[in-house]
This record gives structure tokens, C-alpha cells and sequence, in this order.
């Protein structure tokens, strides 16, 4: 495919309330709009979540949210003035030419050890688009052929219902809490890591997350569901991290065993920073690799570390790259699962098409599908309006479940469809929500 015209907006979308993660709070999220057509006219688009904070805390703490989503805009303008005028045999082809140049142009402008989770994040909204143009020019109409064939073996499930699993940020009440778990969900994703006092102490920070953790597991602990192996609900704890040694984290796991919760962990993510390479094989529970794998190499070096799950995020680094750490996976037996970037609702839909197809979690009797941007963006229902299928059932989950008809797998959940609302404000430029 030749790449003849590009096309970029960002719009700006504030956020119910602000979102606490790796330490830090944000309160809006700018989402990127891509528009890729080639010599024939035809056009694909694709959008994509700017997330500073969780793709390089560093760049949020030097810089602010502002300026670092500023450089992260550029870089994705950076990367459709690479591809102009280039042709390419498909969309990893493109991703391989324009990463490089992106990443260079991020460092430069940002800090020499610029993440390159920062890069990626700022290259999903033309990675999707080129996917959908490459769909379009080459006549195929399903996801299921998108793929091509030696990156199907991963994606062979086809799963009639996913779990929908909510995030538990810092600053969330109880109340708030019980309210999820009454709507049904049963696979409570957690955020661990707060720093109560914003001082870097990581005592302080354990005692917060026991503290966490307890109270979740008061509130959950008696309740029940048929979607998983024990008849309980469970926990996904996302540590983005914060964890400097192993001692301090088997004291967490130490403390959920006390009280009851151990045996409900069925997943822990990214417990130490990227370039810790401690063992991680001896812990009593299935530890994720997220932000430290950037391809099919850190995800070999984490799996040899003894991580038992990938979590893969096109929403959040690209399909091109999920599908090659999805494929390298299972050679290795190891589980992957779909995370979220407090992503809109077509991107949903995104992540949605390849979690529908991955095995499930060990502990878990369904597919697993993060999803939180219905709890935290503020026009939220008029993003699903820029969904080609945004009113469709299995848009919204119901009682923790997404009910995947074939009504879905039918129209590949809309993400090989047009959207004139996103179209229209790639043309149109740069807006806030």
C-alpha cells in the first residue's frame, strides 16, 4: 500500500474525576485521530489514546501533562510524514520504517531515555488506520483474514461472552466499589502503587496497597460468580512498577494470604520498574509483563524470568506488535490477555476482536477483556456515536459480561467500518472534547 495522503487531529477529553495510577493523577486524555489514504482514493482511519503518565511517568514528571502529550502529538505527525509517499507491503512494514524515526524524534524532544512504550503509544492511531486501509485495498472483510496465518494459532478461541473487568483506581470510595460488584463484575483489576503522602516513601506506599487490597477483598471476599474457577470473584493487581525489590512484594502477598485474598489473585502486573530483571518464577502467584515488553525480545527476556502472562495492548502499542508477542507466547504456553488505555469505544472494539479469540486466563472460564473508559471519561456517550456500531448490545457489558453475538463477529465489532464522525474530525484539526 502506498501512502499518498495523512490526515491528524487530537481532541482533548476531560475525565469524570482524576485518575490516580503510577503515583500521579490525571484529569484528561487526549485522543489522537489518523486518516491514511492511498493513490486509489481509498482511505482508513484509526484513533488512539495518548497516555503519558502510564507510557514514561517520566516525561509526565519533567514535563507536565500538557507539554508531554504536545510531544507525543508531534510524534505521531512525525510518523505519517515518514510514511508519506512510502509504499509498503503491509502494516508491520509500515510500523518497522516509521518506529525508528519516531523514537529518535521522541528522545530529542523529551529525554535521552525516553520509554519506548512512549513511542508506540503515540503510533496506535496509524497503525490502526493502515490496518484498515490495508483491509480495504485488499478486499478483506473480516479480522479473522486480516490476520495473516502464522499469527492464528493464538487467536483461535472464539469466545461467546468476555469478562469485563472495571479498574479500581487510587481514589475510588466504597461505595463506588459495591456498586461494581452489584452490577456483576467479577474480576476487579486493582491499582496498587499510591503514594499517600507523595514522597516517595515505599513503606508507606505497602502499607497503602495491604490496606487497599484488604478493604477490596472485605467488600468482595462472600460474593460469588459462575465465570470463574473457584466460584469467587478475583483479583487483578496492576502495580505499574512501584516495587523496588521482591522482599517488599512478598510482603504484600504475605498480607493477602493473612487475610484471606492470596488464592484469589490471579493476576499481578509489572510489580517491578522495566529494567529490573529480578526472578519472579518462585512467587505464589501468575505475574504479568505489560509496560516492560516492547517486542518479541523483552517478551522472551520477561518469560524467561518466570512471568507467567503477557498483557497485550493494541489499544496501547499497536496490533502489529500484540500479534508478534501473541504469537511468541504461545510457542511458549504462555497466556495473554487484553488490557486497557482507558481507551474510547471504537478501540474497544479493537482490543475486544483479539481478546475474543485468546484462551482464557488460567482461573478464569472466559476470555478476560479490560475496560474502563465508560468509568472515567466524561462524554463518553458521545464518543460511542463515533462508533460505527456504538449503540450495538455487545458494546456494553451486562452483570460483568460482554455477550458476543454474531451479530459482533458479523461486522467484526465495526472496526473495519467507516467512521464519518472520526473522518470529520481528522479533516476538520485539533479540537478539545
Amino acid at each position: 500500500m502506498r501512502i499518498v495522503q495523512t490526515k491528524h487531529a487530537v481532541v482533548q477529553e476531560e475525565l469524570l474525576a482524576p485518575f490516580g495510577f503510577k503515583g500521579g493523577y490525571i484529569d484528561e486524555l487526549w485522543q489522537s485521530v489518523v486518516l491514511l489514504a492511498n493513490e486509489t482514493g481509498e482511505i482508513g482511519a484509526g484513533t488512539g489514546v495518548q497516555s503519558v503518565l502510564w507510557s514514561d511517568a517520566d516525561v509526565f514528571t519533567r514535563l507536565g501533562g500538557q507539554k508531554g502529550n504536545e510531544i507525543m502529538a508531534r510524534m505521531t505527525t512525525a510518523a505519517l510524514d515518514a510514511a508519506r509517499g512510502k509504499e509498503f507491503s503491509d502494516p508491520f512494514a509500515l510500523l518497522e520504517h516509521v518506529l525508528p524515526q519516531v523514537y529518535e524524534y521522541g528522545r530529542g524532544h523529551s529525554h535521552p531515555d525516553l520509554r519506548l512504550t512512549f513511542a508506540l503509544n503515540s503510533l496506535v492511531p496509524v497503525d490502526f488506520a493502515s490496518w484498515q486501509l490495508f483491509a480495504r485495498q485488499s478486499g478483506i472483510s473480516s479480522f479473522d483474514q486480516l490476520i495473516p496465518e502464522e499469527y492464528r494459532a493464538p487467536l483461535s478461541s472464539r469466545h461467546s461472552a468476555l469478562a469485563s473487568t472495571p479498574l479500581i483506581p487510587y481514589g475510588m470510595p466504597e461505595e463506588e466499589i459495591i456498586r461494581l460488584l452489584e452490577e456483576g463484575y467479577f474480576v476487579l483489576k486493582i491499582k496498587l502503587g499510591a503514594d499517600p503522602k507523595q514522597n516517595g516513601d515505599r513503606s508507606e506506599m505497602l502499607e497503602w496497597d495491604k490496606q487497599r487490597l484488604e478493604t477490596v477483598h472485605r467488600l468482595a471476599g462472600e460474593r460469588s460468580s459462575e465465570f470463574t474457577e473457584s466460584g469467587r470473584i478475583v483479583y487483578y493487581l496492576d502495580a505499574n512498577g512501584r516495587y523496588d525489590h521482591k522482599d517488599r512484594l512478598l510482603s504484600l502477598l504475605e498480607h493477602a494470604d493473612r487475610i484471606g485474598a492470596l488464592e484469589r489473585i490471579v493476576l499481578l502486573e509489572e510489580p517491578f520498574p522495566e529494567n529490573d530483571e529480578t526472578e519472579v518464577a518462585d512467587l505464589p502467584v501468575r505475574i504479568a509483563a505489560d509496560e516492560s515488553v516492547h517486542n518479541e525480545e523483552d517478551a522472551l527476556a520477561r518469560i524467561e524470568l518466570g512471568y507467567g502472562a503477557i498483557a497485550l495492548k493494541p489499544v496501547a502499542k499497536t496490533l502489529s506488535v500484540s500479534l508478534k508477542m501473541a504469537k511468541l507466547a504461545h510457542e511458549r504456553g504462555i497466556p495473554c490477555f487484553c488490557a486497557d488505555l482507558t481507551a474510547n469505544p471504537w478501540m474497544v472494539d479493537w482490543n475486544k476482536n483479539v481478546a475474543a479469540r485468546l484462551k482464557p486466563i488460567p482461573g478464569l472460564k472466559t476470555g478476560l477483556l479490560e475496560s474502563n473508559g465508560h468509568q472515567n471519561y466524561r462524554r463518553w456517550e458521545e464518543m460511542r456515536r463515533h462508533h460505527p456500531h456504538g449503540q450495538a448490545e455487545w458494546t456494553e457489558s451486562t452483570r460483568g459480561i460482554f455477550r458476543l453475538t454474531e451479530a459482533f463477529y458479523s461486522v467484526n465489532g465495526g472496526i473495519l467500518d467507516r467512521s464519518e464522525a472520526y473522518e470529520q474530525i481528522a479533516t476538520e484539526g485539533d479540537r478539545r472534547g
